[in-house]
This record gives structure tokens, C-alpha cells and sequence, in this order.
């Protein structure tokens, strides 16, 4: 069955389609809930409730532009909502200004251990630095997305990339340390 009719089964709310859309998916959308979520479980969660979201809304979809990355919005903005709900976002305007470069070489630092640590920041850290440099929304689009301040967006993607510095040299540090 191609996409296309497979849309237009779950338009009708064919579970078989459903369930071919989730297995055709589900695969390709679990690591984006991961980035934006604090673990594997909330991370299930996200995706559980964004395909409910798009088994609601797959009548909108209008067949104009990609389809995967309508569903990529929406697995983006059920995790957002989240967030949204829990009032993480009302933050501070932390004035740091300058743009940190993060050294990370391959040999030394693993995927797995780079994508703890970035689920380890604090949500509006997390959520920010995600949306900016893993996805590529300006920062307009995520004051926009998240109700925040651009002056905001930047303070906090800046915020993150210091923590993220700081602990992979702390973790260098350790590794060398245990070298010797």
C-alpha cells in the first residue's frame, strides 16, 4: 500500500492503517522525542501521545508538502506541550551574550553519553539548544514556539552549550585522570 493510500485509510480511521503508520514511523520518531525529553520513558510517552495526535489531526493534512515532516511538528510540539503545561518555560532573561564553542572529538566522546548530557540540562535549556542547533529553528521560531523572548531564547541556548562545556571537560578531566 503506498503512503498516500495509507493517509487516506487513517483520514477514515482504519486502525490496520494506523497501526502500518505507527510501525512505518514510530522507528524514525522516537529519537526526536528522546532529544526532547528528561528519559526513555517520558521520551515513550511523547511519542504514544503524538501519534494520538496524529490519528486526530490526519484529516488536516492536506497532501501539500512532506508528510513526515508534518508529523516531525507534531512530535516536536506534543513534547513543547508538555513543557508548556508543567510552566518549566517562565524563566529569567540570563544575559550571556557570548556563543561558546563546544570541542567534542569522536574518539573521546560517544553519541549515548552526548545525548545524557544534553537530557540531563534543565528543561529550558534542553529544549532550547534542541530546537536551535539539532532541529535549525531560529531563534524567532522558538520564542514563538515556546513563549519566550529572543533575548531569551539565546540567553538560555548560550546557558546550555556552558553546561554542556563544562561537563565535557569534567568528564575528559576524569577519563585522563583514570588514564594515569
Amino acid at each position: 500500500m503506498s503512503l498516500d493510500q495509507l493517509i487516506e485509510n487513517c483520514k477514515i480511521n482504519d486502525t490496520k492503517a494506523q497501526g502500518e503508520l505507527y510501525e512505518l514511523y514510530a522507528s524514525k520518531l522516537f529519537p526526536i522525542c528522546l532529544k526532547y525529553s528528561r528519559n526513555y520513558a517520558e521520551a515513550e510517552d511523547n511519542l504514544q501521545d503524538a501519534f494520538l495526535t496524529i490519528f486526530n489531526k490526519v484529516k488536516q493534512y492536506k497532501n501539500i508538502g512532506s508528510f513526515e515532516g508534518w508529523i516531525k511538528r507534531i512530535v516536536i510540539n506534543t513534547a513543547l506541550q508538555r513543557y508548556r503545561s508543567e510552566k518549566v518555560l517562565n524563566i529569567v532573561n540570563e544575559d550571556i551574550s557570548e556563543d561558546i564553542e563546544i570541542d567534542i572529538d569522536d574518539d573521546d566522546i560517544s553519541l549515548k553519553y552526548l545525548l545524557q548530557i544534553i537530557q540531563e540540562l534543565p528543561d529550558r535549556y534542553r529544549l532550547v539548544f534542541n530546537l536551535y542547533v539539532l532541529d535549525g529553528y531560529s531563534h524567532k521560531d522558538i520564542s514563538e514556539m515556546l513563549g519566550i523572548t529572543v533575548g531569551t531564547s539565546k540567553s538560555n541556548l548560550a546557558r546550555a552549550r556552558q553546561i554542556l562545556k563544562q561537563t565535557i571537560e569534567n568528564y575528559r578531566t576524569q577519563q585522563h585522570l583514570q588514564s594515569l
